[in-house]
C-alpha cells in the first residue's frame, strides 16, 4: 500500500529525541498514548508550528495591520484556541477578530479561505490572516486493519498560512460553492476516543467522489474552461478519480500530485500548499479549488491569477 500511494515523504511533530517516534522511548514506543497525552503535544506543538508558517508568509508578503485571524484545525482541541495563542505570540492587535474552524477536516481551508473572503467583501479594508495546521502523526492507532492502515499511511503533519486582502497581487478568490452528499456519511469519519482521534477511511470513497462530480455535484464553471486545477491531495485514487470524473488533461493536477509526494496528505494545509505551488508558478488563468471530506462533502471555490 505504501508504495502504491505516491507519497514518498511525510512530516511530524514527533521524535522523542530518538529520531522516531515509534523507537523505544519514542512517543508510541510504549504503550499507546492517551487523548490527554496525545492534546498535551498538540498544545505546544500546533502553534509552534502554525508561527513557522507566518513566519514563512511574512518573507513573502507584509503581514502587518492583521484585523482578522481565522484559524483552521481539526487534530487537536485546546482552550484558550490557537487563534488566541497566535495573537500573542505573533504579537497581533489584541482586538483582532477571531474565528476558528474546528474539526471539519480536510476541506476546511476552503472555508477558512472562503469566511475570509466573505469578511474583505463586507469590510474591504480587512486584512485577514488566514492560518490552516494540522498535527495528524498524533493521532497513530494500534490497529492493523487493512482500512485505518490505509488511513494512517496518509496523513503527515503541516502548517501554512495566506493574507486575504481588497489589495493587489496573488490570487482572486471567487465564487465559493460546497455540497454534502447524500448517504455518504459512514464514508470518512473523525472519532474521538480514549486513544487520539480514529480515522475511518472507506474505500469507496474514490468511487464515491467521482459518482458525485459525474452527478450531485455542480461546479460554478465548467471544468473545460478552467486552467489551473487545486484539488485536495487526500490520496492518489482520490485525484485519480477526480481526474477521471471531471476528464482532466494527465499533468492538470501535477500542483496535487507534487504535495502528495512530497508531504502526504496534511488534512486542511494540504490545500494551501497546492495554492502555494501555483503561487510560485509560471501558471496563469481561471482556476478551481476543490477537497472533500466528511459528510461526505465537497467545498471548493473558483479563483484568478492574473498576470503580473
Amino acid at each position: 500500500m505504501a508504495q502504491r500511494s505516491g507519497i514518498e515523504h511525510r512530516w511530524s511533530v514527533l521524535d522523542g529525541g530518538t529520531g522516531s517516534p515509534t523507537a523505544q522511548g519514542g512517543f508510541y514506543g510504549g504503550s499507546w498514548p492517551t487523548t490527554a497525552q496525545r492534546m498535551a503535544i498538540y498544545a505546544d506543538a500546533a502553534p509552534m508550528l502554525a508561527t513557522r508558517a507566518v513566519a514563512a508568509l511574512a518573507d513573502q508578503v507584509a503581514i502587518d495591520g492583521i484585523t482578522h485571524l481565522v484559524v483552521a484545525s481539526c487534530t487537536g482541541f485546546i482552550a484558550p484556541g490557537i487563534d488566541q495563542k497566535l495573537v500573542t505570540m505573533l504579537g497581533l492587535d489584541p482586538t483582532v477578530e477571531r474565528l476558528m474552524v474546528g474539526y471539519m477536516g480536510c476541506y476546511a481551508a476552503i472555508v477558512a479561505l472562503r469566511s475570509a473572503r466573505h469578511i474583505v467583501r463586507s469590510e474591504p479594508n480587512a486584512r485577514v490572516l488566514v492560518v490552516c495546521v494540522e498535527l495528524s502523526s498524533l493521532h497513530l492507532q494500534d490497529d492493523a486493519r487493512v482500512e485505518p492502515l490505509l488511513a494512517m499511511l496518509q496523513f503527515g503533519d503541516g502548517a501554512a498560512a495566506a493574507l486575504v486582502s481588497a489589495g493587489p497581487g496573488g490570487i482572486t478568490l471567487g465564487q465559493p460553492f460546497a455540497m454534502t452528499v447524500p448517504d455518504t456519511e459512514a464514508l470518512i469519519r473523525w472519532d474521538l476516543g480514549d486513544h487520539g482521534f480514529a480515522m475511518h477511511l472507506s474505500g469507496e470513497v474514490p468511487g464515491a467522489i467521482a459518482q458525485a462530480l459525474a452527478g450531485t455535484i455542480t461546479l460554478p464553471i465548467p471544468a473545460h474552461s478552467v486552467d489551473l486545477w487545486a484539488v485536495h491531495a487526500g490520496g492518489r485514487s482520490i485525484l485519480d478519480a477526480v481526474a477521471r470524473a471531471l476528464d482532466l488533461a494527465p499533468d492538470a493536477l501535477d500542483h496535487s500530485r507534487a504535495v502528495l509526494r512530497a508531504f502526504g496528505n496534511m488534512s486542511s494545509a494540504t490545500l494551501m500548499f497546492v495554492l502555494a505551488r501555483i503561487l510560485g508558478s509560471d501558471a496563469r488563468g481561471q482556476g478551481m479549488a476543490l477537497a472533500f471530506g466528511p459528510g461526505l462533502a465537497a467545498e471548493g471555490l473558483t479563483f484568478h491569477r492574473a498576470d503580473v
